[in-house]
């Protein structure tokens, strides 16, 4: 398998943990760049996005959570969709996949269109985005997908706070959400999760 990713992006590295986690030894790591429009990464998915898998039988998959669930279907070590009582964790995935989307889009907008564009109607409404998220995520904290054993939700619930705390630092999101934050440190601990660290 060939996984097309790069070092910074948060959707990469949720399937790059779920790999490590799954134990998937043969998954090929492609250091590619989406914004230069690499030949190889346009040839596997025309939309120049990434990740981007290309399976042992030459099918290529997109989107972060949908490559993770396939993962997950090819090794019988731990489970990352909590099956087969799996809706919290998707709950949990989309709720977090929607904090990523809105930290990840006013990094895009900030880079082509300077700081103001967080001003504009969607810049409005992206940061409002970020808070209720936050807010969200502080008070489930305690339940038990979020202390469970790892899974699909807690990765992207993971990732979109470091990569919050790697691109938009500024918003200092544990002094208002210290449960979280301190869930986040132990996460943080896991072998997969500091081998994938954003750079």
């Amino acid at each position: 398998m060939e996984l097309y990713l790069n070092t910074t992006s948060p959707y990469a590295r949720v399937v790059r943990i779920c790999a490590i986690e799954k134990q998937l030894d043969d998954v090929k790591l492609i250091w590619v760049d989406p914004w230069a429009d690499d030949n190889a990464l346009l040839t596997a998915n025309p939309n120049g996005k990434i990740p981007v898998l290309v399976t042992d039988r030459g099918e290529t998959l997109s989107e972060s959570l949908l490559i993770a669930s396939y993962l997950d279907g090819l090794s019988p070590t731990l489970s990352l969709l909590g099956a087969p009582n799996y809706t919290d964790v998707f709950a949990l995935s989309g709720l977090s996949q929607g904090l990523t989307d809105a930290a990840f889009m006013t990094v895009i907008n900030r880079k082509h269109f300077g700081k103001e564009s967080d001003s504009t109607v969607l810049g409005v409404r992206r940061q409002n985005a970020i808070v209720r998220c936050l807010q969200r995520l502080e008070d489930r904290v305690s339940t038990d997908v979020m202390q469970s054993d790892i899974n699909l939700g807690q990765i992207v619930t993971g990732v979109a706070l470091s990569y919050i705390d790697f691109r938009l630092p500024e918003l200092q999101w544990g002094e208002s959400q210290p449960l979280l934050a301190d869930w986040l440190t132990r996460f943080s601990e896991r072998a997969s999760v500091k081998e994938t660290a954003f750079t």
